[in-house]
């Protein structure tokens, strides 16, 4: 049986929405080791979190980042400036971390005037504070070693985290509403990055290792890690046939949208999947925005014109 380490779940409650992003933690014996920042906009909910735990921000020494999007590392800049912990980021997202302007540029360009409503402040990190990752590098903090895979399909500056037989699958793991009490996973699809066979490739790298419980950012701590990783290269066919069925139409975006919203609800409404629930899952993962991903591969990589 295996001894796992002490894993705290923080939900960040994002848009006052339980459930959907979730930052790690993991105390050690100089103090704590932190997976995902979470957005800017919930710094407020993170100390509120630390605090119901006897727990302060000058307590986190480590900051392990999955990847660069705002839902997962919007708050590691001023996590850094407020503790002085290290943040750790796969090497292609490092300069974004230093010096966010473009990343931010690009992501208004997206949200335009609900852009501090939903991702809040998103500060640089000091040069000094950050560590750079490549695919494999191993990460000793105290008596923990967690082991950094470089694993693209949802984004190309995506790592998974390896540390005693568990795996913090970012968001190449899927989205996951633990609260359901039903097996239910939906991929994250977003641009500009969205690549199906990229992310096969990932997914076979994670089953070469020896993982028995699985944690996704969106969200919780999971047992059933052949059931999981399983899903996740259905719902990637899933996606494909729906493309090869849809995108040839060459629908306006905003019907792409809609198709996509239907068709993804429809599929949990089979599962009878609470209403509560699909809240959850359309703000940890909008479904417009997978469906811009799946545009975007298919006229870059399928049918470029």
């Amino acid at each position: 049986m295996t001894n796992y380490p002490e894993i705290i779940t923080l939900d960040l409650n994002f848009q006052n929405c339980p459930n959907a992003i979730a930052s790690y933690l993991i105390p050690y014996q100089e103090g704590l080791i932190l997976i995902e920042s979470g957005p800017g906009s919930t710094q407020n909910e993170l100390v509120r979190n630390l605090r119901e735990l006897d727990y302060s921000l000058e307590d986190i020494t480590h900051v392990l980042l999955t990847h660069i999007h705002l839902d997962h590392a919007g708050a590691a800049g001023w996590l850094a400036e407020q503790s002085g912990a290290r943040v750790y980021v796969h090497h292609r997202g490092a300069p974004h971390m230093l010096d966010p302007s473009r990343l931010l540029a690009s992501a208004a360009r997206i949200y335009q005037e609900k852009m501090d409503q939903l991702w809040g402040d998103f500060l640089p990190v000091p040069e000094k504070q950050l560590v750079i990752l490549e695919d494999g590098m191993e990460i000793q903090i105290g008596s923990y070693i967690f082991k950094a895979l470089d694993t693209p399909g949802h984004a190309n500056h995506h790592m998974a985290y390896i540390l005693d037989e568990i795996c913090f699958s970012g968001d190449v793991g899927g989205v996951r509403i633990g609260s359901s009490g039903k097996q239910h996973l939906r991929l994250p699809m977003p641009p500009p990055e969205f690549h199906p066979p990229r992310w096969r490739e990932s997914i076979a790298k994670l089953k070469k290792e020896k993982i028995t419980r699985i944690a996704p950012t969106h969200f919780g701590v999971f047992d059933d890690v052949e059931w999981h990783i399983d899903s996740v290269l259905s719902e990637i066919d899933a996606a494909e046939e729906w493309m090869q069925k849809i995108m040839p139409r060459d629908l306006p975006i905003e019907d792409l949208r809609t198709e996509f919203l239907i068709w993804v609800r429809n599929r949990s409404l089979e599962l009878e999947i609470a209403e509560v629930t699909l809240d959850a899952f359309e703000k940890a993962n909008p479904s417009g925005m997978s469906a811009d991903g799946m545009k975007r591969y298919w006229d870059k990589y399928i049918d470029p014109q």
